[in-house]
């Protein structure tokens, strides 16, 4: 290993010959609405002099360009000036960028003709960030993962641990939605807690992405059942000119990518990733082993100028095994504790999912319709034995198999004429979900036996509509949108005027660089299907006679922006939101929103929908896009989250994490040397302590192996509160016919323990077995032991492109 590394630091600093090619950028600029082409559109380079004109096709070709990021500036009579950011250009392919361009209500002067890059859309002008491909590729400590770099943006936290929670203005991490493509995916992470969200390594390959739209507030009423984020990933076409390897070679995994043309009216993109990481954690001597695989394509075929189809896939297979020799050889008795306690508790998993769906659009004369298909299944296995003993079925704990599976249509058309936008359609989809569990359930009042099988067939309608208007020269914005969602599931979720959603957002920009920015809005959430489809012993869906409905929650977002420039700007925004009908856990006293931030399965259990809460804030943003080789965000938050307990008292929920601050910049340096930096700061979240008295009992740590939680005394005790410093250094090398990326991603630089909820073991004598308490026989000795997060986490890659 220590060979490896000096091999490889030795390369990077290697003064090396590398070929001065010229690179070109090519592409097509065309009406976004109508897919026709734009003549005589103007395309230079930011900086220079250097630009072309499209041709009467549209089309514009750039030639004779340096191997490095440029941002593109557009401008066309009659259009709204666009800017396009960080374009990487290479000598050994041709890289391809269509470029959209809306109509303009007013003729605007010349003086008057600027491109930002910061995209404000009608129904949408609060609570809505644009992220590129190069601010995902670079951020520090994301190591390529979209879930991470999210975590830099204002009301976005996520847990200690080394998951991918997304956590939105104090919301949990199943309120958010995924699109990819208009498709939408239900889970971007591997190893994701069914009924909820997060895991700890993403799915999506940023090689498949141009950028990422990420609403945390003012929903388009064309997305439904999101309740803090809507994420819109929106992929890049497959190269049209030649076939392009990418290969990824990182610290956990190995991809591979590739990119090309499928005749003449058609383009793919594929990847497939593998990890290794099991062996290192083997050779660790850690108590787990996860081995993660996934695959992602994309196909477009442009039938003709007016007609095309995109198809879209991606899947994950997933295995969580237990190591039993962790401990073999091992002295510390603190590493010996945790091992012996994450073996005791934690049950082997098996899991995989995909969506597929395709993407038909048609172009009209100034409308576009889309219609979409799509199919995504889960399946979720988990088992536990006594001692992790499988030899015998009479060790048997826990046994859980279950299966979602969703087929989806949705129809939409978009209409732009005289300074309105108008999008209208309709949804359905068909869902079948299986679950088969055995459980043995410790409680206070003993141990709970839960067996039952259910399968669950329901459909779920909608139908949306929403109106913008831009008036006085374009200074003024308003939209007004309705959605309506409603299920066959039960009489109380098939009415559509229960959860009919109506929404309202308006921007005005007072002054040259000032504008005022507003949203109101209610949404609505079905509840997983864990929840609908639980069974009590008599067989029947107990939630459903709980009368259990969609989730509510009312948003009011009001917020200030200011433009410094063409590549900076500043935005201050304030928020409430206000939750009803929120499922309430019968067995364990407490509302669901207060679970999701760990592995498993969340909802299998009777609940009631008497919950309600609330969030409420303050955001600060500060963002400079890429600029004479500088880009860099300052990102302040403060929020706070309640939901009531069973007492009907506000209490802080696991989301309230209080400030929230990052720090982001960069620069990019001649001979392409890059350096990123990245600190963030998290307010230390609430957490619930054991019930010691009914943990040590031997009837309930025999079977679950870990502390109950006194949720009578929820959230009363907090985390500390946590920092650290990212950092990622970055080296491109660009040859004749290939290109390679050399990049050293540090996490928590300065190796912050943060200090994180205890958790509660038995004593064990010197052989390992618990030991009695000696004033109840019925009892273990047990003790709190202090647990910390946080390690210095080097991350090593070569990117290899040719």
């Amino acid at each position: 290993m220590r060979i490896q590394l000096s091999f490889l630091f030795s390369f990077i600093l290697l003064s090396i010959s590398v070929f001065g090619q010229e690179g070109v950028i090519k592409g097509r600029v065309y009406n976004g609405i109508n897919n026709e082409p734009i003549p005589f559109a103007n395309i230079v380079i930011e900086g220079t002099t250097t630009g072309v004109s499209s041709d009467l096709d549209g089309n514009y070709e750039l030639t004779g360009l340096e191997n490095k990021l440029v941002n593109l500036q557009v401008t066309a009579v009659g259009f709204k000036p666009t800017s396009i950011y960080e374009i990487q250009v290479f000598a050994n392919k041709v890289v391809i960028t269509d470029i959209a361009l809306e109509e303009s209500v007013v003729e605007l002067e010349a003086a008057e003709v600027t491109a930002t890059p910061f995209s404000k859309k009608e129904e949408s002008p609060v609570s809505m960030r644009t992220i590129g491909v190069s601010e995902i590729e670079r951020n520090p400590g994301g190591n390529r993962d979209i879930s991470r770099v999210i975590q830099s943006l204002p009301g976005v936290a996520s847990s200690p641990s080394f998951r991918n929670d997304i956590i939105i203005r104090g919301g949990a991490p199943n309120e958010n939605r995924f699109y990819l493509d208009g498709i939408e995916v239900p889970n971007i992470n591997h190893f994701a807690t069914q009924g909820s969200s997060g895991g700890p390594v993403g799915m999506i390959n940023v090689n498949f992405i141009r950028e990422v739209d990420f609403y945390s507030g003012a929903f388009p009423a064309n997305r439904g059942n999101a309740m803090s984020s809507v994420f819109e990933f929106k992929q890049k076409d497959g190269n049209s000119e030649k076939l392009i390897t990418n290969i990824t070679l990182g610290s956990s995994d190995l991809g591979i990518t590739l990119d090309g043309p499928i005749g003449k009216k058609s383009t793919f993109i594929f990847s497939a990733r593998r990890s290794y990481l099991q062996f290192l954690f083997k050779a660790l001597q850690l108590p787990f082993l996860p081995i993660y695989n996934d695959a992602q394509f994309k196909y477009k075929m442009k039938l003709d100028q007016k007609n095309q189809i995109t198809v879209v896939g991606l899947g994950a297979l997933d295995d969580f095994e237990l190591n039993p020799d962790a401990n073999d050889g091992i002295t510390d008795p603190d590493r010996l504790e945790r091992n012996q306690y994450i073996l005791g508790n934690v049950p082997e998993n098996s899991q995989w999912n995909y969506t597929v769906g395709a993407n038909y659009q048609h172009f009209g004369t100034k409308s576009f319709q889309n219609i979409v298909i799509s199919r995504n299944h889960l399946k979720n296995i988990a088992r536990k034995y006594v001692n992790n003993d499988s030899g015998s079925e009479d060790n048997l704990l826990y046994d859980y198999s279950s299966q979602e599976i969703e087929n989806k249509l949705r129809l939409e058309n978009t209409i732009r004429d005289k300074g309105y936008k108008i999008n209208y359609g309709a949804g359905y989809e068909y869902v079948t979900y299986t679950n088969s569990t055995f459980n043995n359930i410790a409680t206070p009042n003993g141990v709970l036996v839960v067996d039952f099988s259910s399968r669950l067939n329901l459909g779920k309608y909608s139908a949306f509509g929403q109106v913008s208007k831009t008036m006085l020269k374009e200074r003024l914005v308003l939209s007004l949108g309705v959605r309506t969602d409603f299920s066959d599931y039960s009489e109380d979720m098939i009415n559509p005027i229960e959860q009919l959603s109506p929404r309202f957002s308006a921007a005005y920009t007072f002054a040259p660089r000032w504008s005022l920015n507003f949203n109101v809005g209610r949404y609505y959430q079905l509840p997983s299907y864990t929840v609908l489809g639980y069974r009590d012993d008599t067989g029947a869906l107990a939630n459903k006679d709980n009368e259990v409905t969609y989730i509510q929650v009312d948003h009011l977002v009001a917020g200030l922006e200011y433009g410094l420039g063409r590549n900076a700007k500043v935005t201050l925004e304030g928020f409430y939101k206000q939750y009803d009908n929120y499922p309430f856990l019968l067995r364990d006293s407490v509302s669901l929103a207060n679970l999701g931030a760990d592995f498993g399965v969340i909802g299998n259990s009777p609940t009631v929908p008497i919950s309600q809460g609330r969030s409420y804030g303050v955001e600060f943003l500060a963002q400079q896009k890429l600029k004479k080789g500088f880009y860099g965000i300052i990102a302040y938050t403060f929020v706070i989250s309640e939901f009531q307990d069973k007492n009907g008292e506000y209490v802080p929920s696991s989301w309230d994490n209080g400030n929230l601050v990052t720090l982001t910049m960069g620069k990019k340096f001649k001979r392409n040397w890059e350096l990123g930096v990245k600190w963030r700061y998290l307010g230390g979240a609430p957490f619930t302590p054991f019930n010691e008295e009914a943990s040590s009992l031997k009837s309930n740590w025999d079977v679950a192996g870990q502390g109950l939680l006194d949720f009578n005394r929820l959230n009363t005790e907090r985390n500390s509160v946590l920092h650290q410093l990212d950092f990622r250094i970055d080296k491109r090398y660009f040859f004749d016919k290939w290109s390679l990326n050399v990049y050293l991603d540090v996490q928590n630089a300065y190796n912050f323990q943060a200090e994180t909820a205890p958790f509660l073991t038995v004593v064990r004598d010197d052989a390992g077995n618990a030991i009695e308490d000696p004033s109840n026989p019925d009892a273990y000795l047990t003790k709190i032991v202090k647990d910390q997060s946080g390690n210095v986490l080097p991350s090593i890659g070569l990117i290899i492109e040719f």
